[in-house]
């Protein structure tokens, strides 16, 4: 069982930056593939990035790329989405999701998820 609490979002500029930040409860948190995605309003949930329980490999949807950054640091249980250059159809709630699965970017295959983190940004 993991349990996810997602702070860091608020309110920002066009071209500024938030880092989101997902603390995980468990001792397995190092085995989880561990994944940011977010929904705005009127809209499905989108997956925004992914990185393995090993933090070897990263995903980032091409929205994402270039600007955001997923990184994880299994000793404190932390999992952080840096976000840089950030626009206003970056709005949305933003969800951490946590995945044993082994290395997935579908959502279905997610099996704990965060309340999430509302990330608003203006024009």
């Amino acid at each position: 069982q993991v349990q996810l609490v997602e702070s860091g979002g608020g309110l920002v500029q066009a071209g500024g930056s938030l880092r989101l930040s997902c603390a995980a409860s468990g001792r397995t948190f190092s085995r989880y593939t561990m994944g940011w995605f977010r929904q705005a309003p009127g809209k499905e949930r989108e997956l925004v990035a992914v990185i393995s329980w090993s933090a070897g490999t990263t995903y980032h949807a091409d929205s994402a790329k270039g600007r955001f950054t997923i990184s994880r640091d299994n000793a404190k249980n932390m999992v952080y989405l840096q976000m840089n250059s950030l626009k206003p159809e970056d709005t949305a709630v933003y969800y951490c999701a946590a995945s044993g699965e082994g290395a997935t970017v579908v959502a279905g295959d997610f099996d704990y998820w965060g309340q999430g983190t509302q990330v608003t940004v203006s024009s």
